[in-house]
């Protein structure tokens, strides 16, 4: 009987897998961010008072009359979920290793993942050692939408060529996107800081920002208009820009999407910023990223997908 060929025993990965890895790591990127706001609400920030230990001498949590179960729980249970999160970036990493051919671009995006959550568990910790002081916390977040956008970028280069970016759109609509996703990143930045100054600090102890809660809140809600208005302007251009299907579906995406989240937003200044609203607004904070990156993605093409016999480029798909 003929021995099996070293090639037939060696794993490989197909970009379809990474694809399907890479939406795992932005799914367990935004749950991760989620559960951390749920952490927040609850006043379980310090339900483990220390890191890497939970408590002094434990890894896990202990009877401690300081300190309420349900908090040790919710806290330690958002730690638990970063061996989840790493799991799956590192599996995304292996998968993207193992495509042939050798992708350069994807790899180092899938770099990216493994390599971000271990910065997220120490920011994670440090904000811990630090009592929960409000710009730690913000840091932590940001840290998260940014890893979240990288992934939903690995996401879509799973699905594409190498080839060097061509719009697919008109330059000043590609101008447009740039102001776009950094009013998106300042939108984000002020909605942690209105968070900083109000009342869901993760701990009842810990000091808050010492803004208005109000006037931040306006600066957040008005950088919300401009993204609205931004991306009603590039919808009014995508008329006449002859769009590909897929970025059609990601702008209908992005506007469905932050219309939805700024309805939770003023439902939840309207009631007084209750804690379930808060949880499904940081979800819905995920979703904008995530939304506005594909779309991002969506107006650039790099080609079809390389085999290992074919590397020339194709046209544009409608």
């Amino acid at each position: 009987m003929p021995k099996a060929s070293s090639s037939s025993r060696t794993f490989r990965s197909t970009p379809r897998l990474v694809r399907v890895l890479a939406l795992l790591v932005v799914v367990t990127q935004s749950l991760i961010s989620v559960t951390g706001a749920t952490v927040r609400v609850t006043g379980s920030g310090l339900g483990c008072p220390t890191w890497p230990q939970c408590f002094p001498g434990s890894m896990v949590p202990v009877d401690h009359h300081e300190v309420a179960t349900l908090h040790q729980v919710i806290e330690f249970g958002n730690r638990l979920l970063t061996f989840l999160v790493g799991f799956v970036a590192l599996a995304c990493l292996i998968a993207a290793w193992k495509v042939r051919p050798r992708r350069p671009r994807l790899i180092r995006l899938a770099w990216i993942m493994p390599l971000g959550v271990v910065v997220q568990a120490v920011i994670g910790g440090m904000t811990v050692l630090v009592d929960l002081a409000w710009w730690s916390v913000s840091v932590h977040f940001m840290a998260s939408a940014v890893l979240i956008w990288l992934a939903a970028m690995l996401y879509k280069a799973a699905a594409e060529g190498d080839q060097p970016p061509v719009d697919v759109v008109p330059r000043p609509m590609r101008r447009l996107l740039v102001a776009l996703t950094a009013v998106t990143a300042a939108m984000l930045v002020a909605g942690t800081l209105v968070t900083a100054a109000g009342p869901h600090a993760g701990d009842p102890e810990t000091p808050r920002l010492g803004l208005p809660v109000l006037t931040l809140t306006q600066v957040h809600g008005l950088l919300v208009m401009a993204y609205v208005l931004l991306l009603a302007v590039f919808g009014v251009w995508l008329r006449t820009a002859r769009p590909t299907k897929a970025l059609l579906r990601a702008y209908g995406t992005a506007c469905a999407v932050v219309l939805v989240q700024g309805a939770i937003g003023s439902l939840q200044y309207a009631l007084s910023v209750p804690e379930a609203l808060v949880v499904l607004h940081v979800l819905g904070s995920t979703l904008v990223i995530i939304a506005t990156a594909l779309l991002w993605a969506e107006s650039r093409y790099r080609g079809p997908l390389p085999t290992e016999d074919r590397q020339e480029a194709e046209p544009i798909p409608a």
